[in-house]
């Protein structure tokens, strides 16, 4: 019987027991925790590498150096000008008071100590809103930053302009916060402080708390007071909400936040609150002292920068540019041209009202307007003012006018000037005899309240009473009007080699035109010491030399034109001397002497005294038909002054760089308001720099001479009012259109130009230089050389110059029956003979005056 078969064995797979479901659900959720962290540690790691890409390294404290204002000196240490993109001055941290700093971070970032740089709820909450209104349009874009941020983002400003710095996006706020947590590793809280008290935006063209103590209380920030300490550091939130200037209440109300904020935060005692709160802080708008010193100056210094070291540098390289203005000189330059300007102008005639108002109703309202501009503001004496013309006396002698809510009187004696523009009319003979032919009722027009002797023209006849009696009472005023007439004025320290003052028109704000380097004008009789002193340093010719002032015709083969040149009389005197033919302003011999010397000698002799322009190649030149500008000219008779040299003229005396470095030195040896150091250096670096020679020193010293005559005895003869030696040369071209005077004592040279820009019209009959310019530049030299001695014209031992007495009809050397002798220098060698004049007269068969030259 079989056995019963045995069941094969089986394999048991035994399980662990199952965990808790929560023991899984843990483990998973620590594992997406754990995965989810690396995530976020990835993408946070690429989005800080991407949002830090391409951000500005950390500034060094020690060599941070901002874009800062450039200030313009006058070279007696006044300012001028200044020239910014941002005006900044930088102020170390120590000098910046501790209340100052305190008053700051009571307002803007209280835990600025305490906390890593970032505000992160703040920049949290801020970066949130900011989203929000972008996707939905709802709420506001919000603030946020710290002190560390607002100086971050200075510094993004910096490196990436304005508008991508202060774009309002969420970028820009993680970019800022990236950049104040690493300022806030590399640099001490102090330094952070130092950054952005020279940064911040404080209005007012303020960057900067230095900028802002100046312009807005025009103080040092040493020197503010803790209310005015508390209104500047309220103002970084929103510098044009919390102007003084816009909004003085809103200005108020956040000083007192301000100080609050200190109070709460134990800065300040109580006392000091209250008396911070009780305060009365006034601000003054920004000087602008470009526009009202010397702008014509200061704008030619800035271009003269700019070309040669960049708009850059300028505008952001903080220099100091020392000129060689002085500031008397300057303001009494711009006083004559003004009081020039203004008195030839009105010998021109009235060009009528500003405007003119028909019926009622336009009178009315534009009185209503003059009161409300004006309100209960006194009149003050010697101002202009915008008058409404509201009656006529019965006598016709006089107006009564109204300005704002003052009436007064406009007598006959205050606008007798007011005759119609008539070129050709001699201005005494027409002046008015009845108001009505100039002004009516309606009409609108500039006057000026005046005192009765200043309606006079002289005051002689104010004392004598030469008028009838001026109406009393009444606020009395003289008609004005705008000059249309322009001028320049250009006057140079010869020996210094100095532009001390310089006027390049009648107002910068209206025309930057500057007439002193840009205008080109035809100098007239201004021209002829150029043509005689090339005759005396080419020709050996003398003052002696005899010319024949005789009708001359000049043709023109090429345009078949006849030119006849006469004097300005119109007649001839024969034999003259050449020193006789200047001092008078002769035409005919200074042509002949022209045509002695040749066209093309003196085109190259202009051009080597100085003259850029070129000479028309014909005998006009002579008297003046080639364009100069006005400091060229002065330059030449620079050149007379000092024996015959030329020398550059500078208008900047010294530049600075940003740390005080000398970029270039003009100074002169003997300027007394230049450092110790810097004169020493200049008489040194005076070896080294001679000069050009371009005429002996004899011949310039007789061209002095000659000039000297002609103040002594001729057109230019007003000069002696000025009671001081001096030499100058008149100038007036055809019909009027330019008048000139160029003069000069031992230490101060001067040319004044007067005319119209664009030649509307000529000037009056008989405004000439001596006339219209001369007077200009006797006022400015009166003021100018007020209290300086100088000397006559001697020559220095060391010239070869001869003095001898000349029989003023011959040009031989005088005898017992010389009716008439003149002193004269002479180069040696080129005296007149005893017996006879043996050489250097000048006939018109002699030159053949016949043609023109080719």
């Amino acid at each position: 019987m079989s056995q019963p078969s045995t069941p094969p064995p089986r394999l048991v797979l035994e399980l662990p027991p199952k965990k808790p479901w929560k023991i899984r659900l843990l483990m998973v959720l620590g594992w997406l925790t754990l995965t989810g962290a690396t995530a976020v540690g990835v993408l946070g790691l690429g989005a800080y590498y991407h949002f830090s890409d391409g951000l500005p390294a950390i500034p060094d404290v020690e060599a941070y150096w901002p874009p800062i204002l450039t200030e313009v000196y006058t070279d007696d240490a006044v300012l001028a000008g200044e020239f910014y993109r941002e005006r900044r001055k930088l102020v170390p941290y120590e000098r910046i008071p501790k209340r100052l700093v305190q008053a700051f971070i009571a307002s803007e970032d209280s835990s600025f100590f305490d906390h890593p740089g970032v505000d992160f709820f703040g920049t949290a909450r801020a970066v949130t809103k900011t989203v929000i209104k972008k996707l939905t349009g709802i709420g506001r874009v919000e603030g946020g930053s710290t002190l560390t941020q607002q100086t971050a983002k200075a510094v993004l400003i910096s490196a990436e302009g304005f508008e991508k710095a202060t774009a309002k996006t969420a970028t820009r706020k993680i970019r800022e916060a990236i950049l104040a947590r690493r300022l806030e590793a590399a640099l001490t809280k102090e330094q952070i402080l130092y950054l952005y008290l020279n940064n911040v935006y404080l209005g007012h063209h303020s960057y900067g708390v230095q900028s802002a103590a100046e312009n807005y209380f025009r103080k040092d920030v040493r020197d503010l007071t803790l209310g005015e300490m508390s209104l500047i550091a309220g103002l970084p939130q929103a510098p044009s909400r919390f102007s003084p200037f816009k909004a003085p209440q809103k200005a108020i109300e956040r000083r007192k936040y301000v100080l609050r904020r200190m109070l709460d935060e134990g800065m300040i005692s109580q006392e000091e609150h209250d008396a911070a709160v009780a305060e009365e802080v006034r601000v003054h708008p920004v000087e602008d002292v470009f526009h009202e010193f010397a702008p014509y100056f200061v704008e030619q210094v800035r271009k003269d920068v700019v070309e040669r070291w960049g708009n850059p540098a300028l505008l952001e390289g903080g220099l100091k540019l020392f000129t060689t203005m002085d500031s008397e000189r300057q303001r009494a330059a711009q006083d004559a041209m003004l009081d020039g300007l203004l008195t030839v102008d009105k010998r021109q005639g009235f060009r009528g009202p500003v405007l003119q108002l028909a019926t009622e109703k336009e009178r009315s309202e534009f009185l209503a307007r003059a009161k409300k501009a004006l309100g209960q503001e006194a009149l003050e004496e010697g101002s202009l003012y915008v008058a409404l013309v509201t009656g006529v006396d019965e006598d016709r002698k006089g107006l009564t006018v109204q300005v704002g809510p003052h009436v007064g009187k406009l007598p006959l004696l205050g606008m007798r000037w007011a005759r119609k523009v008539n070129p050709e009319g001699y201005y005494p003979g027409l002046m008015l005899s009845s108001v009505r032919s100039a002004l009516k009722p309606g009409d609108v027009v500039v006057v000026r309240h005046v005192a009765p002797k200043d309606l006079y023209d002289d005051r002689d006849q104010y004392e004598r009473g030469l008028f009838n009696a001026l109406p009393q009472g009444a606020p009395l005023f003289r008609l004005e009007q705008e000059p249309e007439l322009q001028g320049a004025v250009v006057s140079i320290d010869p020996h210094r080699n100095y532009l001390t003052a310089m006027v390049g028109g009648y107002d910068f704000d209206a025309n930057e035109y500057n007439r002193a380097f840009q205008a080109c004008r035809q100098p007239g009789s201004s021209y002829k010491p150029v043509v005689y002193s090339a005759a005396l340093e080419q020709l050996n010719w003398s003052e002696a030399t005899v010319i024949v002032d005789s009708p001359v015709v000049f043709d023109d083969p090429d345009s078949q034109l006849r030119w006849k040149p006469e004097n300005f009389d119109e007649g001839f005197k024969g034999d003259v001397l050449l020193r006789t033919a200047l001092v008078n302003s002769m035409n005919i011999p200074a042509v002949k002497t022209f045509q002695a010397v040749g066209v093309k000698p003196m085109s190259e002799w202009a051009a080597k005294l100085g003259l850029s322009t070129p000479m028309n190649q014909d005998f006009s030149a002579a008297l003046g038909s080639s364009c100069v500008y006005p400091f060229e000219l002065a330059q030449v008779y620079a050149a007379f002054n000092r024996y015959g040299v030329r020398k550059p003229t500078a208008f900047i005396r010294k530049m600075e760089d940003r740390f005080g470095r000398t970029l270039e030195d003009h100074t002169a040896y003997d300027d007394a308001w230049a450092p110790l150091v810097d004169r020493v250096a200049a008489a040194y670096a005076t070896q080294y720099e001679p000069g050009e020679q371009v005429m002996s020193p004899e011949t310039a010293f007789i061209m002095t001479d000659l000039l000297r005559g002609v103040v002594r005895e001729g057109t230019g003869a007003p000069a002696q009012k000025l009671g001081k030696p001096a030499a100058g040369k008149t100038g007036t071209t055809n019909d009027s259109f330019d008048t000139w005077f160029a003069g000069y004592t031992r230490d101060l040279v001067t040319v004044v130009w007067l005319g119209y820009d664009l030649n509307p019209h000529p000037l009056g009959r008989f405004e000439t230089g001596g006339r219209a310019s001369l007077p200009i530049w006797l006022e400015y030299m009166k003021r100018a050389l007020d209290g300086r001695p100088q000397g006559e014209f001697y020559p220095p031992e060391w010239l070869e110059v001869r003095r001898l007495g000349i029989d003023a009809d011959t040009g031989r050397r005088a005898s017992s029956g010389s009716k008439k002798v003149l002193d004269m220098w002479f180069r040696k060698g080129t005296e007149p003979q005893d017996v006879q004049q043996e050489k250097g007269v000048v006939d018109p068969e002699e030159f053949n005056l016949g043609q023109l030259p080719n």
